[in-house]
């Protein structure tokens, strides 16, 4: 089985749980041996490749052979696409980062114009989706497929192109929808894009059945036609040291790690701090992330009183994140729609007992874990200190988590996926 893949982001250039999925999942298919080409706007180096190999074509350019191999992956290859697309962008800051970029080609250069054409990208970030699947079939066409596997709406133009191109089937992974992301003030040109994908292709894979139901009832799309493979966990099997931070081995440690935006409820979490340090004092909040909320939940601590007692450590990858789960005495993830939730599966695999919305995937599939509704503040601080104050449900909350999280692994996920591409390639008649 050959797959053409479609993704965004890849440890460890990863904005959040997307990154995270592709390689647990890319990971685990290549151990089952289905070769897999992944198309990647971000050129993944040698040093974090631990089990892929890399090419990196000129795609403006007619050689799309140009290219590099890395080690250890013997059935996975990367392509790169030069883009300044990223995974969770907003069209404001795509036009940022564009502006970014050229206003630091001007200070390496010592230039004071707007090196018009120095970077090909096109005015907005819709019209750079368009361009990604322009030069997603220029791979294409080199490339010897049987499915084409599309990660979030970034990717299915893409998809859906090399689809018609090709004649190939068209699966399309969704991890999160417009609706999670924006709550009902939805961006209609996302939802039109990702309404498309989900009409033209031959089958949807739902990371949960929350997500599933999404699907059905706002595209439009039959039951049939979806679904539900769960995320996996990658296991630690590490121990990693407490290196110096500014908290007190004496205070207990409640953690949020996550994009600090909308959809992930930032401003549940800072109110429900509030309330649990009106009743205990020995607690720090550690926020860690970065996202449009950032700024805002800053001054959020700082109005509510508690700025001393909330630490915002921006975003946070490889050891650093070891590190923080093994410091966290509990982790709270009270997001207002969250399609799965990784998170907490990592935190239950480095024994942080957790906390969870009941507006979450995960919630579907790990019953040990403390359950509320994103809204409820009062409800949520009241958990945060029944597990602080009574060590024996922390206890029973990680080691009854801890063996649940261990029956969610990606090769049952890779198994999953492998039929379903079976599956559309006996539909399709291939």
């Amino acid at each position: 089985m050959k797959v053409f893949m479609l993704g965004w982001e890849f440890p460890p250039y990863i904005s959040g749980g997307l990154g995270t999925a592709c390689y647990g999942l890319t990971k685990a298919l290549d151990q089952i041996g289905v070769q897999i080409t992944f198309v990647l706007p971000t050129a993944v180096q040698t040093q974090f490749a631990s089990h892929v190999k890399l090419i990196s074509p000129a795609v403006q350019t007619e050689s799309a052979e140009t290219s590099g191999r890395l080690r250890q992956l013997k059935n996975v290859k990367f392509r790169k696409l030069t883009s300044a697309l990223q995974p969770y962008q907003t069209a404001n800051s795509y036009q940022k980062r564009i502006e970014d970029s050229l206003a630091q080609l001007r200070i390496a250069h010592g230039r004071t114009d707007k090196f018009a054409g120095t970077l090909d990208y096109s005015g907005d970030m819709y019209a750079e989706v368009q361009r990604y699947a322009d030069l997603a079939i220029r791979l294409a066409v080199n490339e010897e497929f049987d499915v084409i596997h599309a990660h979030d709406w970034m990717t299915y133009p893409a998809g859906a192109a090399v689809a018609r191109l090709t004649g190939k089937p068209l699966v399309i992974h969704v991890h999160s929808t417009e609706f999670d992301r924006s709550g009902e003030n939805v961006n209609q040109m996302i939802y039109d894009i990702e309404r498309m994908g989900m009409h033209v292709s031959d089958k949807i894979i739902a990371v949960s059945h929350l997500t599933r139901n999404i699907i059905i009832s706002r595209y439009g799309i039959s039951g049939d036609k979806v679904e539900v493979v769960y995320n996996g966990v990658e296991r630690n099997g590490n121990n990693w040291p407490i290196g110096d931070t500014v908290i007190n081995r004496d205070e207990k440690i409640v953690l949020f790690l996550g994009r600090i935006t909308m959809q992930k409820g930032p401003d549940y979490f800072l109110r429900a701090a509030k309330k649990v340090l009106e009743k205990m004092d020995n607690v720090k909040f550690v926020m860690a992330g970065s996202g449009d909320m950032m700024n805002r939940s800053v001054e959020m601590a700082a109005g509510l009183g508690i700025g001393s007692k909330v630490l915002f450590t921006g975003f946070l990858r490889g050891d650093d994140v070891q590190k923080i789960f093994k410091m966290a005495d509990l982790y709270v993830m009270p997001s207002v729609s969250e399609p799965f939730g990784i998170a907490p599966l990592e935190a239950l695999d480095n024994d942080v007992p957790i906390i969870i919305s009941k507006q979450s995937g995960v919630s579907e599939v790990i019953q040990h874990a403390l359950k509320v509704d994103f809204w409820d503040v009062d409800e949520i601080a009241n958990k945060i200190v029944a597990v602080l104050k009574y060590p024996p449900l922390g206890i029973t909350l990680r080691s009854h988590g801890n063996y649940e999280v261990r029956k969610l692994r990606w090769s049952d996920s890779a198994a999953k996926c492998a039929r379903i591409y079976e599956e559309t390639l006996v539909g399709a008649g291939a």
